[in-house]
């Protein structure tokens, strides 16, 4: 085939992907790597260094205008990084080295990216958001930390205020996410959501909002590491960051008149199948199974 048809595949692919990821609330990044593993004829190495610039991109451009409205909270980040920063780094060090030392190892990580993916389906399945969660009690470290906030929220034309909890159990959770974050490219809003707003406490704009900053820093480290092993190529990257932002783009407008709960629950069905499609190929490649693809 000429060269300029996989990036073509590619383009369009994001496309779709970008816009019904904000129509059903489902990161971009979750569903392309394990995806395009599945479908696409890439080395995972560069998918999952690709996955990381999407998703770095993307929390790139919306971070600093959720900061400026006060709903990223830099307190509850500045903690919570200097854990999952250093795990994500790691993450991408064994999952580059896994697939360089070991001549099967490329089949082992796309095993282990299906079955993670399976994880985030049930995490996001059974996971509920509380729009307004109530702190009773606050735990020690956030409460020498001063971690608190607020924030002008218009649909109640008044400034809400809110603390967070729970720091010591999140720590440990955001550093798990961090690793799969790093290790297999995805990004991890699907975690860090749930994390902040059900674990910590935090209201939902504000959990979305500071999960954004999170993955700027969590992504940047990593990308460095896939970036210094030659992982990141350009002709996959690029047409894969211009289809999701412009699909963003119009998944944004759609997503007005969209029914996001039969979008969610067919995006959730497609993060199935590809599961279930990634296992198969990693055992495909393991000589375990035989597929048609």
């Amino acid at each position: 085939m000429d060269w300029w048809f996989w990036p073509l595949c590619l383009f369009i692919f994001t496309l779709v992907i970008g816009i019904i990821a904000p129509i059903s609330g489902v990161g971009g990044g979750v569903l392309f790597v394990p995806l395009t593993t599945a479908f696409f004829p890439f080395h995972v190495d560069f998918i999952r260094g690709a996955g990381l610039i999407m998703a770095l991109t993307s929390a790139l451009s919306s971070a600093p205008q959720l900061t400026k409205k006060g709903l990223a909270n830099l307190k509850i980040m500045a903690p919570v990084v200097i854990v999952s920063i250093i795990t994500s780094i790691l993450g991408g060090i064994i999952g580059l080295w896994i697939t360089a030392e070991f001549p099967e190892g490329k089949y082992y990580v796309t095993i282990m990216l299906g079955i993670v993916l399976f994880i985030i389906f049930i995490v996001m399945l059974i996971s509920k958001r509380v729009e307004f969660p109530e702190v009773k009690k606050v735990d020690g470290i956030s409460q020498k930390l001063g971690i608190t906030g607020a924030w002008f929220e218009p649909s109640l034309d008044k400034v809400v205020e809110y603390k967070v909890t729970n720091m010591p159990i999140a720590l440990p959770a955001f550093a798990a996410v961090g690793f799969i974050a790093g290790m297999f490219g995805l990004g991890a809003g699907w975690a860090n959501v749930p994390v902040l707003n059900l674990i910590m406490g935090a209201p939902i704009k504000v959990a979305t909002s500071t999960s954004m900053m999170i993955i700027t820093v969590n992504d940047a480290a990593a990308a460095w590491v896939y970036l210094s092993r030659g992982a990141i190529l350009p002709i996959i990257v690029i047409p894969s960051v211009i289809g999701i932002t412009i699909g963003a783009r119009i998944g944004a407008r759609l997503a007005v008149i969209a029914r996001p709960r039969i979008v969610r629950y067919v995006v959730l069905a497609v993060m199935l199948m590809a599961a279930v499609l990634d296992i198969l190929k990693g055992l495909k490649g393991l000589g375990y199974v035989q597929i048609p693809f």
